[in-house]
């Protein structure tokens, strides 16, 4: 099963799903995986806690061998559930403690902890002074913290914390204190808030003309190629943006298996866009399952026989998307309340002639600043 939300007023990831689906019309056609036929079922998370947890219910009354490439900020509703019945969750888009703690959880990503983190280093060499602009929630109340964990790799600098609704149609105040405070020169303004972070540099675009001269950016997932697209490409907003991600950025070659799944099994949905790091997290998500149960040789594939191999270490190559993925207990950074974080890195890009592109090549591991985050 794939789950994510969609036709919500908050964060949507349709294309998730869909990519679950394209994958398996591929696997499907050159004989299934390891000769089994690969079947997906799919579930609107809604965004809501009851959401993900009937999600998870349906998981379970359908006996799947795995919940893989999803999205929740649920997850309290949706993990206790999938431990009951013993269903592991593979890949999850990072946005939950419990995709890091639970002991059925597989993570691909450093979820959003690596990206603040990664975020903070990638401004430090870039910005005498940062405003951070994160939703007014549980999960955004960490930001500040994690930011300047990496901010202080460089420097003792910490960010001006500035909260904001989540789900607000305009930010005007929220943007002119930002701006004021990231101060008149080499100041960046960052803003992390999901689907509305387009709100509020809409807002911060309005803002009437002065001597501020500020750089804005954010991490993939709060900001991505597509939304540079629909704002003006290179007289987009977005230009000279910088922007940490956790793969490599959406042109590299090592996304062309994926772009070509989808170009022969997804050509007409438009949900399923190759630059969105939903998509692309679903993709290596699937790319573990596939070698999962490839190393089993067996003709019954169960929930309890995919979490058994992926605790006895089965390695997983992901072609370079990410570093080579395991899950033993060496393999873990053994962060507090994040003991399950195994991919620990993160990409810096910047926005240039209206295209994300690689700021800097490779990837730069966040460990020990995620370490060091209260």
């Amino acid at each position: 099963m794939t789950w994510a939300p969609d036709g919500t007023k908050a964060t949507n990831m349709p294309g998730m799903p869909a990519m679950a689906q394209a994958y398996a019309r591929w696997v499907n056609a050159n004989g299934g995986i390891d000769g089994h036929e690969l079947r997906i079922l799919t579930c609107n998370e809604q965004n809501t806690s009851a959401g993900a947890a009937a999600c998870a219910r349906r998981a379970v009354q359908e006996k799947v061998a795995a919940v893989v490439g999803s999205y929740s900020q649920n997850g309290r509703a949706f993990m206790a559930p999938l431990e009951v019945a013993g269903i592991p969750y593979i890949g999850g888009y990072g946005t939950t403690d419990e995709e890091f703690s639970s002991y059925l959880s597989y993570p691909v990503n450093g979820g959003q902890a690596a990206l603040i983190a990664g975020h903070g280093m990638q401004l430090a060499d870039q910005c005498r002074r940062v405003s951070l602009v994160r939703p007014d929630t549980v999960s955004g109340d960490k930001m500040p913290e994690l930011l300047n964990s990496g901010l202080r790799k460089a420097s003792r600098r910490t960010a001006v914390d500035i909260p904001a609704v989540e789900d607000a149609g305009e930010y005007i105040a929220q943007a002119e204190q930002a701006r004021s405070e990231a101060g008149k020169k080499h100041g960046c303004v960052t803003a992390v808030l999901g689907e509305r972070t387009q709100n509020f540099f809409d807002s911060f675009r309005r803002l009437p003309s002065d001597d501020h001269e500020v750089r804005i950016s954010s991490v993939l997932g709060s900001v991505g190629q597509q939304l540079v697209d629909r704002t003006g490409g290179s007289n987009s907003v977005f230009e000279g943006a910088f922007v940490t991600g956790w793969y490599p950025e959406a042109g590299d070659r090592r996304w062309e298996p994926m772009r070509k799944v989808i170009k022969e099994h997804a050509f007409a949905d438009n949900r399923v866009d190759p630059a969105d790091p939903g998509v692309q997290t679903t993709w290596i998500a699937y790319t573990v399952l596939k070698k999962v149960i490839e190393s089993l040789n067996t003709d019954t594939v169960t929930a309890t026989k995919v979490a058994r191999a992926l605790d006895q270490g089965v390695r997983v190559d992901t072609g370079g998307l990410t570093p080579d993925l395991r899950w033993r207990y060496e393999d873990m950074l053994g962060v507090p309340g994040m003991p399950r974080l195994v991919n620990h890195e993160v990409t810096f890009q910047v926005v240039r002639q209206g295209r994300l592109v690689a700021q800097r090549p490779g990837f730069v591991d966040v460990g020990d600043t995620v370490r060091r985050a209260p």
